[in-house]
């Protein structure tokens, strides 16, 4: 499939003007209609995963975030190598082949005891190993007082595959100054994901939203995406979702509804004409919401999520399996494919 730019790019200026004043269907019709020429029209994909969250204990603080704890709360905990094991047991018994990997920003964990985790896994299991967001990698970069790229290198050469885009947020400082504390700015962002691209990772982009940000911001977050695939080419996929509020510092802040979500959505369609895949994302919106992305500029379903603890924690429980996945994107009228960390076909 085709996915060079259009002749025409969407501004920033006229991005915010569509999310201003645009009329919802409109949107969806225009981002359905490029989603078609962009990606097999006909099919929907989705992977087989599982969210391990190895530790909630973190240094960083973040008012949106029901996960994390210090190291003096009595509930914090790393798993063991045996417990990761069973997990991921489990989900090779299902059918499963992605692993996302995740995990809060823990002050004492060195680079060596990633490197062992992921070269042990590599060893045990036939799995892709898609792991570690930019603010780790960041904050593996400063605790153990190694460059970004010697980070990624080591951790490549141990077994990691590919980078998720969590932890961008908004990427936008001002956004991230507002809601969290000691965690990566924009441009370290940004860096770890080019400097992943450059040794030959693939890695996804992600946004959260619907919190402080403003329209222009969410614009901004777009515009850094197509910025950085234009050089490198190396996002394979962008997933937005909406703030969970629910058990955090943010919990009186509204939560953005499924017209907000799907709108944005869209928007993300026809600002980044160089990213293939949309993700919907039923974790955050729910399964039937999930199925009306998929006419509002979405091509993949993402992750079947065999377990996800972040999102869980704020009270919100979408986990899935592999039957109900194909059966959602099949009774939407479109041909459900197992897909592997890279977006290849599987059987």
């Amino acid at each position: 499939m085709n996915s060079n730019p259009r002749p025409s790019r969407l501004s920033c200026e006229e991005a915010v003007a569509l999310f201003a004043h645009s009329d919802l269907m409109e949107l969806g019709r225009r981002a359905h209609e490029i989603r078609l020429r962009i990606a097999e029209p006909k099919i929907v994909t989705y992977v087989v995963d599982r969210n391990i969250n190895y530790t909630n204990i973190c240094s960083a603080s973040c008012d949106f975030c029901a996960f994390y704890r210090t190291v003096k709360e009595d509930d914090g905990y790393v798993l063991s190598n045996e417990e990761i094991f069973d997990k991921i047991d489990e989900l090779v018994c299902t059918g499963g082949t992605q692993i996302l990997l995740q995990g809060g920003h823990h002050p004492k964990l060195t680079l060596s005891y990633y490197c062992d985790l992921l070269a042990k896994i590599k060893h045990r299991f036939g799995v892709d190993l898609h792991a570690f967001s930019a603010p780790e990698i960041i904050h593996f970069s400063r605790l153990n007082k190694k460059s970004v790229a010697e980070v990624l290198k080591e951790l490549q050469s141990a077994g990691l595959d590919t980078i998720p885009g969590g932890g961008a947020e908004i990427l936008s400082d001002r956004v991230r100054n507002a809601i969290t504390r000691g965690k990566c700015s924009t441009a370290e962002w940004l860096s770890v994901h080019e400097e992943a691209h450059k040794i030959g990772m693939r890695t996804t982009a992600t946004m959260m939203f619907g919190h402080v940000e403003t329209y222009a911001e969410r614009a901004e977050h777009f515009n850094h995406i197509r910025n950085l695939q234009d050089r490198t080419g190396g996002f394979t996929a962008f997933i937005p979702w909406t703030f969970q509020g629910r058990h955090t510092r943010m919990e009186s802040v509204p939560e953005a509804g499924a017209v907000e979500y799907l709108k944005t959505l869209a928007i993300a369609r026809l600002f980044l004409d160089n990213v293939q895949n949309i993700q919907a994302s039923f974790i955050t919106q729910g399964k039937q919401v999930g199925q009306m992305a998929l006419f509002f500029g979405a091509n993949d379903m993402g992750g079947t999520m065999m377990e996800e603890n972040v999102v869980a924690a704020t009270g919100i429980h979408n986990c899935s399996n592999e039957k109900e996945v194909r059966r959602l994107v099949a009774d939407a009228g479109f041909i459900p494919q197992k897909r592997n960390t890279l977006y290849q076909f599987l059987n």
